[in-house]
């Protein structure tokens, strides 16, 4: 193996590791979908008024956060399949989505707590004086209100998803890392083909960081002139 730079197998590689892109950024946003989705599902378990459901769900929660998300890879991939009755052998890409979504699941499910717990208590009880539905209450006054104040910390969810789904190379996901690997034991050279593959993160997990931070501001900014609007009487 050749230690030094040439940059004749970095031109070479960069096609061969660009074939992947599209795979990563693909189960990138299906990851993130289905952390979005499956967060609502941990939130709503959680607010079930009963204890001995709640410290279930809790305590589920807990291990997946406390579980390496390539050790759940790893679980779904291979040792699910085998699980009598219910096991069932899935695709790699579908165990990432699994994997990684449901781990993912677990922190947005907290966001989404946070949201939800920060809308005033006057709110929830002008919704039941107003005689609203459930469904009306949800979509019209405690979403609308919970939602906004946690798309920063969502947005940088999503750039921390980005950083992790190089791990679904280890189950055969055929992403940009697992095209620089098999071009380094192609040709015994991975200096180059991981190099890119960290130039590649970099060009789009960091222009995605300066973004959410800008929006954080903004929306910090939004929320502190709410507070200071509300603080002198007036209605918002």
């Amino acid at each position: 193996m050749n230690g030094n730079w040439s940059w004749d197998t970095f031109f070479e590689a960069l096609p061969i590791v660009l074939e992947g892109i599209g795979i990563t950024i693909g189960l990138t946003i299906a990851c993130y979908l289905f952390a979005l989705i499956f967060g609502f599902v941990w939130t709503i378990l959680r607010r079930i008024p009963n204890k001995p459901i709640n410290w279930i769900v809790t305590w589920v929660m807990e291990f997946i956060r406390s579980t390496p998300p390539l050790v759940q890879l790893f679980f779904i991939f291979y040792a699910w399949p085998m699980v009598p009755v219910i096991g069932m052998a899935l695709d790699p890409f579908t165990s990432a989505v699994l994997g990684l979504g449901i781990h993912f699941s677990t922190y947005i499910g907290e966001v989404y707590r946070s949201g939800i717990e920060a809308v005033e208590k006057g709110q929830w009880e002008a919704s039941t004086a107003l005689n609203f539905s459930t469904r009306q209450k949800w979509i019209k006054i405690i979403l609308p209100q919970a939602i906004p104040p946690t798309i920063p910390m969502l947005g940088n969810y999503l750039i921390i998803m980005f950083k992790e789904v190089p791990l679904a190379s280890t189950i055969g996901v055929v992403g940009i890392l697992h095209m620089a690997n098999s071009y380094g034991a192609q040709y015994w050279a991975y200096l180059e083909p991981l190099t890119i593959v960290a130039i590649l993160f970099l060009i789009l997990s960091y222009p995605s960081a300066i973004l959410i931070s800008k929006l954080e501001k903004k929306m910090n900014r939004r929320f502190d002139k709410k507070a200071i609007v509300n603080s002198k009487g007036a209605v918002t």
